[in-house]
This record gives structure tokens, C-alpha cells and sequence, in this order.
């Protein structure tokens, strides 16, 4: 009988450069006495590590998933990346995004660990995660599910998409307190269009406000020479209260009737926004800037010397 020890730190780096399992990952390092390249290599061969030198590649393309249910009580938001913008516009790779939205949805699932776990509905013998390591296989680029939200509400809520041949690249929720569907409709476009970051402006950290206060300062200062430092500080107070007014949903002007605040719009139909969230494919992630003409020419010189 086996009796090595593994640490939970290589069952994690297996894992992460495999995609299996976590108890596979923990079995495989025991039988390899915690050699962590005896253990892929084991993997491999034994089928359980489709993914293995995918999984370090960078995901900051892909596609949103994201649904409303028939009610207007509860939606999904999933981000699902992969590599290329060529995978992500593949039917296989469209299927998988929508199969685990319907499923987050329907099961009401939050968290991408359990949904991870879930059969799925197209073929109950196989979960979402071993259908995830079977298209990595298929399409040959690493896959990643990247992050999720699951919203409900008593009143009501909507969704919406942007995108392309793609798939969906904007996705938002936005949930309302005794609004119509067709108000959270507009206003889901709104935030898709507007990137707005708060709902009201209290809302704004005082640390946020401080820090674009010291830059307006520095800027103002700077164009405004000989003023006197009174005035200065009644320019850089209106443009905090722009700034403010901008980056949060109340104050932003209405992207379908800009002489209406979102705030009025709300007020004139006895409205309050509960929620709202964006999401943007591979935002954060840091891409790999590829200089293929360089490229081209490197290997050409190459080949010359």
C-alpha cells in the first residue's frame, strides 16, 4: 500500500495543469510518490489529462452566456473564454456557453465549482466539467469558465446581449424595484452602452473622489496659471461633479433620450434599480500582443543565416 503524502499545493498545480479532477489529481501524485511529471505523463496515458498544456495558455477571448427566465424574477451572467476569436465564434464552443447558462439558470446554481459539477442536460452521463476538458480536446485551445452571477428579485429583472459573429461580448442585469420588463430591458441596454460603475452617486468611494480631486487639481493648476487658488477650486469641484454624475447610473443621461436622467426616467415610472452588473469579455485579463509581420521576418532571417 501507497502511504506518500501529497501536499494540497501539488494536488492544486496538478489540477490547474491538467484540468482533471481534484481526487484524480491527489490518486495520480500518490502513485507517482509526489513526482508531479511522473504523474501527467500517468495521466496522459490513462486519458485523464485532455487539457494538460492548455491550461496555462491565456483565455481572454470567448463569449457571454446570459438569460432571463420566463418570469422576470431571476438571470444568469457567465463568462467562458478561450484562446481565439476563431474558437470562440466554433458552434461547439457557442453550444457549451449556452448548455451552461440554461443549466446555471434552471438549477438556480451560483457558483462555478458545483455548476462545474452538474451533469449536463444533453448527455446526463457527463458533467459540465468533463464536457469542458472534451472540447479542449476537440477544439484544441484551453477553455476556462472565468466567473458567473446568478440575480433574483421580487420585482423584475432583464437581460442583455451585444455581440457578433463572436458570440455575445456585452452582457448585463439589471433588476428592478416595481418597474416593467420593458423599463429593465432599456435600462440593460443602457448599462451595456454606458459602462455606468455605481447606481448613485453616494455610492462613489471618498477615496475615488479624492484621488480624481488631486489629478483635476494638478491639471487646473497647471492651465489655469495666476488664477486665484478660489477659482481653481470651483473649476475642479464642477468637474467632481461630473465626473461623479458620469460614472454613476442615476446620473448618466438616458442612451435612447439623452435630454432624460436615468434618475427621472426611474421617478417617472415610480421606479428604483436594485441591481445591475456588465460584463465584457476578457476585461482584466491581460492579452498577448502577437507581432506576427516581426515574426515572419525573424524566421526569414533565420533561415537566410
Amino acid at each position: 500500500m501507497n502511504n506518500t503524502v501529497v501536499s494540497a499545493e501539488l494536488v492544486k498545480e496538478l489540477r490547474h495543469r491538467t484540468n482533471a479532477p481534484m481526487m484524480d489529481c491527489k490518486k495520480a501524485l500518490v502513485e507517482a510518490n509526489g513526482d508531479i511529471d511522473l504523474a501527467i505523463e500517468n495521466m496522459r496515458k490513462a486519458g485523464q489529462a485532455r487539457g494538460v498544456k492548455k491550461a496555462g495558455r491565456i483565455t481572454a477571448e470567448g463569449s457571454l452566456g446570459v438569460l432571463t427566465d420566463a418570469s422576470n424574477k431571476k438571470a444568469v451572467i457567465i463568462e467562458i473564454n478561450c484562446e481565439t476569436d476563431f474558437v470562440a465564434r466554433e458552434a461547439q464552443f457557442q453550444q457549451f456557453v449556452k448548455e451552461v447558462a440554461s443549466l446555471s439558470l434552471d438549477k438556480e446554481v451560483s457558483e462555478l465549482e458545483s455548476l462545474s459539477s452538474l451533469p449536463t442536460k444533453a448527455n446526463p452521463a457527463q458533467t459540465v466539467e468533463e464536457y469542458r476538458l472534451e472540447l479542449i480536446g476537440k477544439l484544441g485551445e484551453n477553455i476556462s469558465m472565468r466567473r458567473m452571477h446568478l440575480q433574483k428579485t421580487q420585482g423584475v429583472i432583464a437581460t442583455y446581449g451585444h455581440g457578433d459573429a463572436n458570440g455575445i461580448r456585452i452582457a448585463t442585469v439589471v433588476a428592478l424595484k416595481n418597474g416593467t420588463p420593458e423599463l429593465a430591458k432599456d435600462l440593460a441596454m443602457h448599462v451595456a452602452a454606458m459602462n455606468p460603475e455605481y447606481i448613485v452617486e453616494s455610492e462613489v468611494p471618498q477615496s475615488r473622489i479624492d484621488k480624481e480631486k488631486e489629478i483635476y487639481l494638478t491639471q487646473t493648476r497647471e492651465k489655469e496659471v495666476g488664477k486665484p487658488e478660489a477659482m481653481i477650486e470651483k473649476i475642479v469641484e464642477n468637474k467632481l461633479k461630473k465626473f461623479v454624475s458620469e460614472i454613476s447610473l442615476l446620473g448618466q443621461a438616458f442612451v435612447k433620450e439623452p435630454s432624460v436622467k436615468i434618475e427621472n426616467l426611474l421617478k417617472s415610472h415610480k421606479a428604483e434599480v436594485e441591481f445591475f452588473l456588465r460584463y465584457e469579455v476578457g476585461e482584466g485579463i491581460e492579452k498577448k500582443e502577437d507581432n506576427f509581420v516581426a515574426e515572419v521576418m525573424n524566421q526569414a532571417r533565420g533561415a537566410v543565416s
